[in-house]
């Protein structure tokens, strides 16, 4: 039995059947934006996997990172030790994004799972009795239980569980627009605290860019009233920029675009460089030191590969070959290449809508009967694109050429166009 054949009968992928209803393609290798499959085809990686590999695959200074450390101390337990790989990363992370105390978790899900959990204890310490959590429609945090109770449960891939979940509040999510006017969806939002501030832990939203919920890019104002309405009513602010951070919207986070600072910031995908599987909760100050010097005193988790020592060593480099690179610069001109290519396509009557920020590309379809099409087509062309539903996106590396990209950006044009013709 090859490989293959394994997979198909044992292997559950995500967000599939068993065996899988879609079709797979069997890779063999990657190199930098490139995907080589096993029946000898290449493809030009659009989705950067899931948005994690930053600088492409198979970067030598990554590479060399993780030789390195393997030979040193591959893992670990975190409780009761501490090494000097989880100490370099966590004053890294406080240096890029100014807050203070790191919890260095195994997934973006489980990042956001201790951020809840961090906002209640947080309340908890200081007196009062708030479980609750304020969210968007159209919100997605996760997979996870606690995640998905606060992710979109009516519109989101999560609605399934129904009843099942905890019960929190939702307000109207921000209108489509990066220069939107977004009076509306502020005032419904100031509706929401002076309703619901006494029972509510935290306010958490993904800042600029709502991902698997629709890929919708909102405007920065909303986050700034956001930022002001969480310090008046003493609500924590939690900044999802598992999707965002590193770079993806053209600033290092999302929240820079409002130059406003979260309570609460959870990492992941880009934190490794698409590496390995690594996330991050980080709180202020304040935070960590009102749970702290309480009765509560420690924050109870702690997962079994927390503070890795191989993605440790990975993120520390992933950090700065970033920082050192012209990284600005790149995702400008990616921004750049996405926008003048793609509203082309906004005339078409498949199409609802176009929109475009950092390294992110998104054509919205009227519905989501086209996406296997559309796949097949761009796979047909050496172009790798997994749509999610009706919207057809790319979010590249940062080191991507210009040749791929523009070859990337054409194939989805051309099949979206194919698609019309022949519908």
């Amino acid at each position: 039995m090859n490989w293959l054949e394994i997979d198909r009968k044992h292997v559950w992928h995500p967000y599939n059947s068993l065996p899988s209803k879609t079709k797979l393609l069997a890779v063999k290798r990657t190199d930098k934006t490139k995907i080589f499959l096993e029946d000898g085809r290449e493809l030009i990686d659009g989705m950067s996997s899931w948005w994690s590999a930053i600088h492409g695959y198979n970067h030598p200074r990554l590479n060399e990172a993780l030789k390195k450390q393997v030979d040193i101390m591959p893992h670990i337990m975190f409780g009761g030790i501490a090494h000097e790989k989880a100490a370099h990363l966590s004053k890294l992370l406080v240096d890029i994004t100014g807050l203070n105390s790191v919890f260095l978790c195994d997934s973006g899900s489980v990042s956001v799972e201790v951020a809840l959990k961090t906002a209640i204890l947080y309340q908890k310490a200081k007196g009062k009795e708030k479980y609750k959590f304020l969210a968007l429609n159209h919100a997605y945090h996760g997979d996870t239980l606690g995640a998905m109770s606060v992710c979109d449960q009516i519109n989101s891939m999560h609605s399934i569980y129904g009843s099942y979940l905890p019960k929190h509040i939702f307000t109207k999510e921000p209108e489509l627009g990066f220069d939107s006017d977004c009076s509306a969806s502020i005032k419904e939002l100031e509706k929401s605290f002076k309703n619901h501030h006494e029972e509510i832990a935290g306010f958490i939203l993904e800042p600029i860019v709502q991902g698997a919920g629709g890929m919708r890019i909102y405007n920065p104002k909303y986050l700034k009233k956001a930022r002001e309405l969480c310090s008046k009513y003493d609500v924590l602010l939690i900044a999802d920029e598992i999707a965002t951070g590193f770079g993806h919207t053209g600033k290092m986070f999302a929240c820079e675009h409002a130059d406003i600072k979260p309570d609460i910031m959870t990492l992941g995908k880009g934190l490794t460089g698409g590496y390995m599987t690594m996330a991050a909760m980080i709180t202020s100050k304040n935070i960590s030191d009102t749970i702290s010097n309480s009765q509560i005193g420690v924050l109870m988790h702690g997962p079994t590969f927390m503070a890795n020592p191989l993605a440790c060593s990975v993120a520390i480099a992933s950090i700065e070959l970033l920082l050192e690179s012209p990284w600005q610069k790149n995702v400008k001109k990616i921004e750049t290449i996405f926008s003048e290519n793609l509203k082309e396509l906004s005339k078409l009557e498949l199409v609802k809508s176009v929109r475009n920020i950092g390294a992110i590309g998104v054509i919205e379809l009227i519905d989501d009967s086209y996406a296997q099409e559309i796949q097949d087509y761009c796979v047909s062309k050496g172009v790798w694109i997994r749509p999610f539903g009706k919207l057809i996106y790319s979010i590249v590396a940062y080191t991507i050429s210009e040749n791929d990209l523009r070859k990337i950006v054409k194939t989805m044009v051309e099949a979206i166009k194919n698609v019309e013709l022949n519908n």
